[in-house]
Order: C-alpha cells, then sequence, then structure tokens
C-alpha cells in the first residue's frame, strides 16, 4: 500500500504504549496492516518463555488488549503476524526496559521518583543568549581514576558529594557548578545499541546508535535489568544537577536508528518508518544506513510524543538534536509548541545539516538555510567554529587565532555579531542564515573532531604550549563575549586532550577506550589559570547583558567594529566596553578613549576590574583587553 494511503487511511490520535493502573494495564500499538497481534509477558528480562500470551483485538486503527492486575515490573513484547510469518519486538514507546532493550517493562512511574522530586522545577531561562552550554558524555565524567567517584561511568557518580582529584581539589558536579555555566548537555543517555549492559568491561561509545529513545541507557546503571532503576538513577542524576541551579539538556537522536531489518520500528511496521530512494533502496543521509522518515504522520506523531513524554517526565530544560537538517521542520515546529507549553523555558538546538544526501525535499529540511522557518530552535555555527580555529576537516587547517587572521577578519565581524547580516561588514546576506542571535550557538570543541587544544597543537606544529595555551583562550574569549549562546565540551577549560595511544591525537573518539575519552580531573589543578579564565568569561558575559544582546536590531545598534591592523580589531559595545583582539604573534599598542577599567586581559578575566588602564594599553600576542568606562 502507498505510505500516503496509509497515512491518510490510519492515522491514528490515541494514547499508544502499555497504559499502566494498578488495577490493570491496557497495551496499545498501531501496526494497523498487521494480520494479527499479540501481547507476551515475562517474568522477568531474561525469562525465555512468556507466562502470559494475550491476543489483541483491534481498536480503530491500533491493536489493543487490557490485562488485569498490577504489572509493574512485568516485561512485554508485541508479536505482530502478516502473511504468515511472525516478529517479536519491544513496544517503541516503551518506558523501561531490561537488559540491552530487548523486552519493555511496565513501569509505574510514581514508583520511581526519588526523594524531593515532587518539588524538582527545570531551569527557568529567559533567552538562549542567557545559556551557557556545558556538554559532557555521562562516563567521561566519572571513568577517569584521578576522580575519587565509586561509581564510575554511572548516573550516580552525580549524585556523589565531595568529590576530589589527586590534589583533594573539588571536581564533578561542584566543579561544573563553579564554572557558572547554566546547563549541562548530555550526550546520549537514551537506550543505544552499541555497548552491551550485561558486560561491565564493554566498550565506551557515545551513543548515537538508538535503539529504544523513550529508555534511559542501561549501562550508566547499577542494574541494567531492573527497570525501575533505570528511569529512576536518571531521575536522580537531573535531581542532582537542579539543586545546583544547572538545567539538563538531553541529546537525541530522530534521524536514524542503528539497526533497520531489526529495529522495533521494522519489526513494528516494516518499510513505514524509514525513508527510500526512487528505487526503492534505503535512503541514508546520517551516513549510519537509514534515515527516520520524520515527515510521515505517525512518525512524526511518534518524535513528538517522544519529546514531550521525556521533558515532562523527567523535567528535562532542553533538546539537542542530531543531524536536524534530516527531520522536517512541520514535526519540529509542533515539538516546539508543545514542548514550551510543558516548559515555557525549554532550549532547542541542533545540527541544520544533513550528513548526506537525502530524499527529503530541501525546502522542508530543519537546515541553517531554512532557520528563519524554525524560530524557537538555535543551530551549530560552523561558520563561527571553522572561522575561529580552521576547518575541523583539515586537521592543519588555520583560522583567526592560530595563524589566519587577516584573511578571516570580516568573517570574524560577523559571528561576533551572531552571523546577523550587517551592511558594515563585508558578507553576502546569503551567508548570513540567522537574523537572531537566539540561533546561533558559538562554538570551537564538541565531542566531534579534535579537541580545541590538540586541533592548536597539531595546527600550530613550532608554537611552545604557551603559545598554543594563549590561542585557546583567545578562542575561549570570542565565544563567550560575542554574540549568541556559547557551547563548549567538558574539559575544554582544562586544555582537554585526546591523545592516541599510538601518538597523535584521536579525531573521533566515539569507540575509543576511557583512557582517551575520561576526564583527566587532576588537570583542575595542574589547569588551574587557565580554568579560572574560562571562569571569568563566563562571570563577564552573566553579569553583562552586552554580550548577551537578544535581537539582531540590538546588535546592529550597539556592536561597531575598527580594523586596527593585520586581522586585529577593536569591538565596541555601545559605550561601555571596548574589546581589543590581537591574534597576532607581536604585541599591539592601543589608544584607548578615556580611563578604562580592565575586566581582561591575556592573564585573568573577572567582573571585577583587574586594574586600570589610561592613554594607550598594550595586548599582548594572540590576547584580548576587554576595557569598560
Amino acid at each position: 500500500m502507498e505510505l500516503s494511503l496509509v497515512d491518510k487511511n490510519y492515522a491514528y490520535a490515541g494514547e499508544l504504549g502499555a497504559l499502566y493502573s494498578q488495577a490493570q494495564t491496557t497495551f496499545r500499538v498501531w501496526s494497523p496492516l498487521a494480520e494479527k497481534a499479540a501481547v507476551k509477558l515475562y517474568q522477568n528480562a531474561g525469562s525465555r518463555i512468556p507466562y502470559c500470551v494475550c491476543k489483541m483485538q483491534r481498536s480503530g486503527n491500533s491493536w489493543e488488549a487490557t490485562i488485569p492486575g498490577d504489572l509493574h515490573g512485568v516485561f512485554y513484547t508485541y508479536e505482530f503476524t502478516s502473511s504468515g510469518k511472525s516478529r517479536e519486538t519491544i513496544d517503541i514507546y516503551a518506558r523501561s526496559a531490561g537488559a540491552n532493550g530487548v523486552r519493555g517493562m511496565v513501569v509505574d512511574l510514581s514508583r520511581t521518583d526519588p526523594d524531593g522530586w515532587e518539588n524538582d522545577r527545570p531551569v527557568k531561562l529567559e533567552s538562549y543568549t542567557d545559556a551557557v552550554i556545558y556538554e559532557l558524555h555521562v562516563r567521561d565524567f566519572s571513568s577517569d581514576e584521578s576522580g575519587n567517584f565509586k561509581l564510575r561511568g554511572k548516573f550516580g557518580a552525580f549524585c556523589e558529594k565531595g568529590v576530589t582529584n589527586g590534589f583533594s581539589d573539588a571536581i564533578g558536579l561542584d566543579h561544573i557548578a563553579s564554572l557558572g555555566i547554566t546547563h549541562i548537555h548530555l550526550l546520549p543517555v537514551f537506550d543505544y545499541q552499541t555497548v552491551d549492559e550485561t558486560d561491565p568491561e564493554a566498550g565506551f561509545n557515545w551513543g548515537y546508535d538508538p535503539l529504544n529513545y523513550n529508555i534511559p541507557e542501561g549501562s550508566y546503571t547499577t542494574d541494567p535489568d531492573n527497570g525501575t532503576q533505570r528511569v529512576k538513577q536518571f531521575k536522580e542524576l537531573i535531581h542532582a544537577v537542579h539543586k545546583k541551579g544547572i538545567g539538563v539538556i538531553m541529546d537525541v537522536v530522530y534521524n536514524h536508528t542503528y539497526s533497520t531489518e531489526n529495529s522495533p520500528f521494522t519489526k513494528t511496521f516494516p518499510g513505514y518508518y524509514y525513508r527510500h530512494n526512487a528505487d526503492g533502496s534505503l535512503s541514508d543521509g546520517s551516513a549510519c544506513g537509514n534515515e527516520f522518515a520524520s515527515e510521515r504522520v505517525m512518525a512524526s506523531r511518534f518524535i513528538v510524543d517522544s519529546l514531550c513524554y521525556l521533558a515532562e517526565e523527567y523535567k528535562l530544560d532542553g533538546f539537542r538534536f542530531d543531524l536536524m537538517g534530516l527531520l522536517d521542520i512541520q514535526t519540529l515546529n509542533k515539538a516546539a509548541e508543545k514542548l514550551r507549553r510543558i516548559n515555557p523555558s525549554v532550549i532547542l538546538y541542533g545540527e541544520g545539516w544533513t550528513g548526506g544526501a537525502s530524499p527529503l525535499d530541501e525546502g522542508l529540511r530543519a537546515m541553517k538555510k531554512n532557520a528563519v522557518e524554525l524560530p524557537q530552535f538555535a543551530m551549530f555555527s560552523d561558520d563561527f567554529r571553522d572561522g575561529v580555529k580552521g576547518s575541523v576537516f583539515e586537521d592543519e587547517g588555520c583560522g583567526y587565532v592560530n595563524g589566519n587572521a587577516e584573511e578571516l577578519s570580516e568573517l570574524m565581524k560577523s559571528v561576533i555579531s551572531a552571523g546577523v547580516f550587517r551592511s558594515d561588514v563585508e558578507r553576502p546576506e546569503s551567508e548570513c542564515w540567522t537574523d537572531t542571535p537566539q540561533q546561533a550557538v558559538n562554538y570551537v570543541e564538541a565531542h566531534d573532531n579534535l579537541t580545541l587544544f590538540d586541533k592548536l597543537r597539531v595546527s600550530m606544529p613550532s608554537a611552545s604550549e604557551e603559545a598554543c595555551i594563549a590561542a585557546d583562550k583567545l578562542a575561549a574569549a570570542l565565544v563567550f563575549l560575542s554574540q549568541g549562546i556559547p557551547f563548549m565540551q567538558a574539559g575544554q577549560e582544562l586544555l582537554r586532550s585526546k591523545p592516541a595511544p599510538g601518538g597523535g591525537f584521536v579525531h573521533d573518539s566515539y569507540n575509543s577506550p576511557d583512557s582517551v575519552n575520561g576526564i583527566k580531573w587532576n588537570d583542575v589543578t595542574i589547569r588551574r589559570s587557565v580554568m579560572e579564565y574560562y571562569r571569568g568569561l563566563i562571570a563577564i558575559r552573566k553579569r553583562f547583558p552586552e554580550f548577551r544582546l537578544r535581537t539582531s536590531e540590538e546588535i546592529r545598534t550597539l556592536v561597531k567594529y575598527e580594523d586596527i591592523g593585520s586581522g586585529a580589531l577593536a569591538v565596541h559595545y555601545g559605550e561601555k566596553f571596548l574589546l581589543l583582539i590581537n591574534p597576532g604573534e607581536a604585541p599591539l599598542e592601543c589608544p584607548l578613549p578615556g580611563v578604562a577599567d580592565i575586566y581582561a586581559d591575556s592573564k585573568k578575566a573577572d567582573t571585577q576590574p583587574l586594574y586600570q588602564a589610561e592613554g594607550v594599553v598594550s595586548v599582548k600576542p594572540c590576547s584580548i583587553i576587554l576595557a569598560g568606562f
């Protein structure tokens, strides 16, 4: 049957999944072309034989069965039969599961709430530009032996108090809170397929390999077979972070699934949930083997339902969308509208590109060039990233801070202004993909590609460590003092590095061992001066609204530029601040318009003036001076 006719004739609006009450549970699933359906109940996640097989009845365009009794903790699957062939699968709407996500678990969610959960609230965020985002992998947080965590690699490590490094300095969540960041962005914490949850020694993975979207990843819990604890321990993480006044952003990967033929979506309704090319082959704009067909009615509904469930049940503060360009605009706008009702402060952003060619019409894609159609979504500014440090696809390539300043000064004026079009900047309007700072996520380091410090060392092979550190601090200053939304990877403030065992650096550490990926917490002590510089820049941004303007009109009115030679810039923030940027190798003497309070220089940054200057100020090589008047 044509898929358009499926959407027209068989779409379903009722609630789906295992609908629990103490008296009974109703199982409802959408697979309208299946000839028969049954729900199978298992006493535990590893049971070989179900203790109950209940035939499901058609109810409108869904299949349904109601089973009496309190089924909390019971595991279940669905079995669909078509043309004499049966296929068994977990429920795509399952809310918990046993090890490796093979069977769903009926769950009374009220039994998963940690102490104090009833009083837990998401953080308030008036404007996206007020956010400071810190990207973090759950396992990286606590895997390295330099931190005295007890629950290494687990959700529970975030709840540990008084954790220290080998020098007895505070680390973990206390360290993160001390930086002043507003949100922790967690790399995938949904149930992914590439780590065996039954093997404590199983390898590492970032988690961009989706299996079950509404279920927390079992390898991060103390007992992957205990579906109640999966949910509870993730809630405990969120509660611990919220008590620090920090929000939690969940990284979601709705653009593809790890498996195709064996995925729960294919087993539930073969062919429906994935895009195909004109010749019938699977499309692969994700470069991962398939694309989720978000534009189809029930696929779109699944994404919206999933996001709303996660936001409401886990009190999440935002979502980051992987390869967002493979999702359709209509679905995301619908999701944003519903999420905003659940949490008016929710922050939404993602990668406004694809991983390859896709049959989805370009006008329908949630891409940077269509940003105007997605007013509630921010997008990563690869213009900012590559402009500051050089292309991520060329390890030796240089950007503004590491040797190519003169060529890139006009681009820097643009991205410091959040990429909005300015008639006084030599950048074509066609390249300015947004007209609001609320949509530009400014970053120079994320989990992908080389870390910033590794990139600088590769692209500046003859530079001293001191020179590479200066370039790192200059890049950080650009991130935190530019208009838009600042974003950093965990450990960036510690000059994070991912050295390869055989020499050099790991470019994409998605399946590298903990020895590569774990945060080296002793660097809190060793790299203290760099860490404090980052902390000071964040504090300046949060204290002074000039660095987080909310509209393009404000930016064009208040932010002005002067070229001061060889790519160096003077950036005026109204009459209150002057940012002098020297990306060169020699000191730069710059006149001041009056007596100035210096808030940041090559060594320190603080919300209180470091000292005063007047007349002429010397800006050291590869550094800034932030002067206030």
